[in-house]
């Protein structure tokens, strides 16, 4: 019999809002634009203030602003997300035997075999919930069977 595999998705939600929020908590509780900041950039990321007004990532820069014009624009910095990946990424590794770096933001975790590991403690989406939250990021958890069904 096939052993049923356990694993979870973790998508860092807002993580580039996040990050910056880290460097500058100024911008706590405040509309977030990242991305390309000339008229003809996209959205790439954006904070939950700025979602209230239509505002979602692939969005052109311009609609975003005219939706949220009192929205804070960041040109972004991929190397301090790669910083930051890299510190998820390693309390991710400390916690689980196998995973899967899929994005700077994305991972699959394998929980297979670790029941008897957990059975006592938290669960898998609660483990990988407290990974992130060692490093400050949301996160949003998905619990497939398989990964194609995620996407």
């Amino acid at each position: 019999m096939a052993t049923r595999r356990s694993i979870v998705h973790m998508d860092l939600d807002t993580f580039f809002v996040s990050c910056e929020r880290l460097l500058d908590s100024r911008l706590n509780h405040k509309p977030i634009l990242i991305g390309g900041t000339s008229e003809r950039g996209v959205v790439a990321s954006c904070s939950y203030e700025a979602r209230r007004f239509g505002v979602h990532s692939g969005m052109s820069m311009k609609m975003a602003k005219e939706r949220c014009p009192e929205a804070i624009c960041i040109k972004g910095n991929t190397q301090t997300y790669s910083k930051f990946s890299r510190l998820v990424t390693d309390v991710i590794k400390e916690a689980v035997p196998v995973y899967e770096k899929m994005s700077i933001d994305e991972f699959y975790i394998d929980f297979t075999g670790m029941d008897r590991f957990l059975a006592s403690g938290p669960t898998p989406p609660n483990c990988a919930r407290a990974s992130c939250k060692k490093q400050a990021c949301p996160s949003l958890l998905a619990c497939p069977k398989t990964k194609p069904f995620l996407k």
